[in-house]
């Protein structure tokens, strides 16, 4: 097994806007082009395809959409076909029930893949999507060639959140107790904070299923803690560690020239002969 860790430079928070898309004319997340709807599980997932080649499965954070890899796709197009999803609850795909789970989009992306006649795929999680990458390798090993997660955790306390966000994340849970949600918007956007609240829990020691080789990072500045992401890191047998310096959670959009080519060469070259 061969683990190393390499670096890259500056970053913001994920939820601080981004320019740089504003200079791509398609409107990734709302083309009405290439959008299509597949009937998953008991909802329409929304997905936008892009390019061809391999298969490429990109999963955004908690409340985003396919626009948060604006920055990527018109990179990763040229030599693959990618997959952008709208996960359950978010963006275009609605689900109107009262709760979620990381298990269930999961295995909602397990059978997009089925879905679409497409037996694997290479995988870019971020965030809560980042999350998804490696549940979906531990749940669906066989529908994952190679996996990147940025900024994910595995348990939503402060021993992988950094104290500050994680304290923001209890204040506002403390002060919405007793508040009743009425309309849909209120009642998805509690779904979504609650799923983040309460969860994800799963034990490290889980991550001795995740067959394929596995590129996780985290920002030094990350919203999860250099010490949590590295113990993902450990206990996937065929992983590598990017910390990257001077960053905070969104790696993919700020960092975009470096983070594509990174991946990129990571998703090219056989696990023992990958270098940062």
């Amino acid at each position: 097994m061969i683990k190393e860790i390499f670096s890259g430079v500056l970053l913001l928070y994920f939820f601080i806007p981004f320019s740089f898309g504003q200079m791509h004319s398609i409107p990734y997340g709302n083309n009405a082009a290439v959008g299509k709807y597949y009937a998953v599980r008991g909802i329409k997932m929304y997905t936008e395809s892009y390019g061809q080649g391999r298969p490429l499965l990109l999963i955004h954070g908690n409340g985003g959409s396919i626009n948060a890899f604006t920055e990527n796709i018109p990179y990763f197009s040229k030599e693959y076909r990618v997959i952008a999803v709208d996960s359950r609850s978010q963006g275009k795909t609605i689900d109107n029930g009262d709760s979620l789970s990381f298990e269930m989009m999961a295995d909602d992306f397990a059978a997009l893949l089925g879905a679409m006649h497409i037996d694997s795929a290479y995988v870019i999680g971020w965030s809560d999507g980042g999350i998804n990458a490696l549940l979906l390798a531990m749940r669906h090993p066989e529908k994952v060639i190679k996996l990147v997660s940025t900024g994910a955790n595995l348990t939503p306390d402060s021993t992988a959140l950094i104290p500050s966000f994680w304290k923001e994340e209890k204040q506002e849970f403390e002060s919405s107790k007793g508040k009743v949600f009425t309309t849909a918007k209120e009642k998805n956007d509690r779904k979504m904070f609650m799923l983040d609240w309460l969860q994800p829990n799963v034990p490290l020691t889980e991550l001795i299923r995740i067959i394929c080789p596995s590129l996780i990072i985290c920002g030094d500045h990350d919203l999860i803690t250099i010490e949590h992401t590295a113990a993902i890191y450990e206990h996937i047998p065929h992983a590598y560690l990017w910390v990257v310096p001077n960053s905070e959670h969104a790696t993919l959009q700020q960092h975009r020239d470096e983070f594509n080519q990174v991946v990129d060469e990571f998703f090219e070259k056989p696990f023992h002969n990958f270098k940062p």
